[in-house]
């Protein structure tokens, strides 16, 4: 009995560290991210008056990325390959974390467009089982205390615990055969985890007198039957940007085999130079961009929001492929609500507060289509959407989710076809 009581005091006790740690790692990342891009986008330039050097400077990071990748490998690895590996093979390497934290880091200063969740999770996950493999009392829970640690890391910088956990657990197609804890166990440990990320955070907040900014809040809407009828049309737009998103990735991939290390992070950084210069607004993770939008939405056409959409999605592909890697989720949540607001003025001469209604139908229809967790993803657009639009936002993301399985299990059957023959 005391046994027992010992073991659960310590997980609980370690949950409650891990929290702390994280929360602490996550402030010092996104508080390096900041100080380097204000040096990079406006000391720099500012202080020499060449507005064009940001285009050598972007060069320099791709081509200290490049090397970094070409003497240590190709970090930061997507989530869903951080969150794969600790589902499969139960570890996660942790002797490259110091250039996991670089290579997370470039990419992000120098402006291109991805998000910081890849590389955090991975640097969490790294982080984790080497508490694990060197503390004698964690390594028997060291996958638990890996799965909290992305949990806390996900919700965190999503501004929205759930997401969290839902998105490490909810795993479609997940069989594996070690015994899982009891959810409500698990459910416990993670809000003690969160919530002391959560107080490290604004303590450290406070203290330094910085914050964490996400995404800007949509105001609330009034749902009218006109939308519920339009559901038919932003659901199948929200479909053709993954699918856009997915071509796009497949034809970076194609290019990148063809490009060196090094080089190709170096042409990356190049084209973002050249595309900072033409069209910012494509470039960074999004949050920024988003509340820029809300703001003056009035002064971009529909076309012009369209085609920043677009350019945005193949630009978030081409720094995927090319190595200044990071997350999707920022990039493409901008994207799909710069379609949704660009469709609603397409539709109506005045959207009122259908522009929210319409960016969020094509977002979660687009994430949902990409995750294939419409519960997951529902939670994590409330990091920006009304509560209100919850159940069109679930309607949509299921959709998308069940549209994207149909045509991938319809392209595999043709493409088993096409070998048989």
């Amino acid at each position: 009995m005391k046994t027992g009581f010992k073991n659960a005091a310590a997980v609980i006790l370690m949950s409650l560290c891990l929290g702390a740690v994280t929360g602490l790692v996550l402030w010092l990342f996104l508080q390096a991210v900041g100080l380097g891009t204000t040096l990079i986008w406006e000391t720099l330039p500012h202080s020499t008056g060449i507005r064009w050097l940001i285009v050598p400077l972007c060069m320099l990071g791709g081509c200290l990325t490049g090397l970094l990748h070409r003497r240590y490998g190709d970090y930061p690895e997507e989530l869903d390959v951080v969150l794969g590996k600790v589902k499969r093979d139960k570890h996660y390497d942790y002797h490259p974390m110091p250039v996991m934290l670089v290579c997370a880091l470039l990419p992000l200063i120098f402006g291109a467009s991805v998000g910081p969740e890849a590389g955090l999770t991975g640097i969490i996950a790294a982080l984790c089982y080497w508490i694990g493999d060197n503390l004698s009392f964690a390594r028997e829970n060291a996958r638990l205390y890996s799965e909290l640690g992305e949990a806390v890391t996900l919700g965190q910088i999503f501004h929205m615990p759930l997401f969290g956990i839902l998105a490490v657990e909810e795993e479609p197609g997940d069989n594996t055969s070690v015994p899982a804890l009891p959810r409500i166990y698990k459910l416990v440990l993670y809000g003690l985890s969160a919530v002391s990320s959560f107080l490290v955070i604004s303590g450290l907040n406070h203290l330094f007198h910085t914050s964490l900014e996400g995404f800007p809040s949509f105001p609330e809407v009034t749902i009218a039957a006109s939308d519920y009828a339009l559901v038919l049309l932003y659901v199948p737009a929200g479909f053709l940007l993954f699918l856009l998103f997915e071509g796009a990735e497949k034809l970076a991939r194609r290019g990148e085999e063809h490009v060196p290390v090094v080089w190709r992070e170096t042409v990356c950084g190049l084209v973002i130079g050249l595309v900072s210069l033409a069209v910012p607004m494509v470039l960074f993770s999004g949050e920024e961009q988003m509340a820029e939008l809300m703001e003056s939405f009035g002064s971009f056409t529909p076309w012009m929001l369209i085609g920043i959409c677009v350019l945005k999605l193949i630009m978030t592909a081409f720094c995927l492929r090319f190595g200044m890697k990071g997350g999707h989720f920022f990039p493409l949540i901008f994207a799909c609500v710069c379609m949704g607001y660009g469709l609603a003025m397409l539709v109506f001469p005045d959207p009122g507060t259908h522009f929210v209604f319409a960016a969020g139908i094509v977002t979660a229809a687009t994430l949902g289509a990409q995750m294939k967790k419409p519960l997951a993803v529902s939670v994590l657009m409330l990091i920006c959407f009304p509560a209100r639009m919850l159940f069109w936002i679930f309607l949509a993301a299921a959709l998308g989710g069940r549209i994207a399985q149909l045509f991938e299990n319809r392209k595999a059957a043709a493409e088993a076809v096409n070998v048989k023959e």
